[in-house]
């Protein structure tokens, strides 16, 4: 009976125009586009420059500005007032003031300040940028008295070199943090979404009607309408691998093999969860409204943009009950830090229970109706 079934369910997506077509520009374009857009890393400021020294060495300052990938000079504004309308009109993200006599205080050893002040409307934007720009000028301080001092002997003991390492992620490049993330997005829409709206989709044309008064069993109905958006999902999935590997050159640290048995759970549980909601809506409307308040609850919940610890403590709790928690941390050491399955158990049996969970209800749910 269940062969049956499942070539019923295959031929049904075959046949659609939409779905075949989905299942591959799904993960394409969300691979290729929301990597570069879904960027927590600050770029591109701008920022007006007032120079009241005008010497060679306020230039060096403002050329070692430009020359990073952080800042453009969008203004040299004549004094602080006409800056700061600059800043107001949100032309100008952030304002640096070099003061007179800058270039001779520097020539002459002496101590010498900048003023800088930024737009703090967008807190992230504000503080990333005056750290950027505090650093820069750091530099610039230290390569400045190098070059008047640069035999002067340091004292034993009077300073200390700070090497930074980065683990995992050496250059520090946002996108990828976010790719796993948006593997498991594309997953989740593929593996919960269609499953739901198949079952509401036949609920509104009134073919299910038929399918009840046969005698297939809930447990039989419920595992047909799974396998075949199973396979689907593997599909999908291996589509985003392969495009995260071809164009980002972003190839996991330890085994495909375990992305995969992972990503298999995680299908089987939301899988399940989708089908719980198509068992109680009776529209299609009804189902998106819910599947989107859920998927949308879950994705805020999982550290998919910002990490977990930076929640509440009741954020923290209520991050357990998402499935998409535990499955981006997987793919994430996966990909990242080369993890294997022993180290990832405990997000793997919270992801079984889950599994268990949801497709049981989805079981039990399901009402025949003669």
């Amino acid at each position: 009976m269940l062969r049956y079934l499942l070539e019923k369910e295959i031929k049904q997506f075959v046949r659609n125009s939409f779905l075949p077509k989905m299942v591959v520009m799904l993960p394409l374009m969300a691979m290729l586009i929301f990597p570069l857009i879904a960027n927590f890393e600050i770029k591109n400021l701008n920022l007006c420059v007032v120079d009241h020294d005008r010497s060679s060495q306020s230039q060096k300052l403002i050329q070692k500005i430009q020359s990073s990938r952080y800042f453009l000079i969008t203004d040299v504004a004549e004094n602080y007032q006409k800056a700061m309308l600059q800043v107001e009109s949100n032309n100008s993200d952030m304002l640096l003031e070099i003061p007179v006599a800058f270039g001779k205080d520097i020539d002459r050893g002496t101590s010498t300040t900048v003023l800088i002040a930024a737009n703090a409307v967008n807190g992230v934007k504000g503080g990333l940028g005056s750290s950027y720009l505090t650093a820069i000028l750091q530099n610039f301080s230290v390569e400045i008295a190098t070059q008047i001092q640069p035999t002067k002997a340091i004292p034993q003991g009077a300073g200390f070199d700070i090497i930074p390492r980065f683990w995992f992620n050496p250059t520090l490049n946002y996108k990828m943090f976010m790719i796993p993330a948006l593997m498991i997005m594309v997953l989740a829409i593929v593996s919960g979404f269609l499953p739901a709206m198949n079952i509401v989709g036949e609920k509104e044309s009134g073919t299910i009607e038929q399918m009840n008064v046969t005698p297939v069993g809930r447990f039989q109905f419920i595992l047909a309408k799974l396998i075949p958006y199973w396979l689907v999902g593997f599909i999908a999935l291996t589509i985003a691998v392969l495009v995260s590997r071809w164009v980002y050159g972003f190839k996991p640290q330890g085994s495909i093999v375990t992305v995969y048995l992972f990503a298999s759970m995680f299908m089987l549980a939301f899988s399940g969860f989708g089908l719980v909601i198509s068992n109680y809506a009776k529209t299609m409307q009804q189902a998106i409204f819910m599947i989107l308040f859920f998927l949308l609850t879950f994705i805020f919940l999982s550290g998919f943009y910002t990490p977990i610890d930076n929640m509440p403590q009741w954020g923290q709790v209520l991050s357990n009950f998402s499935p998409f928690k535990f499955i981006i941390q997987s793919v994430r050491l996966v990909y990242l830090k080369g993890c294997g399955f022993a180290d990832m158990l405990p997000q793997f049996f919270a992801l079984f229970g889950f599994a268990v969970f949801f497709n049981g209800w989805a079981v039990l749910s399901y009402r025949k109706k003669s």
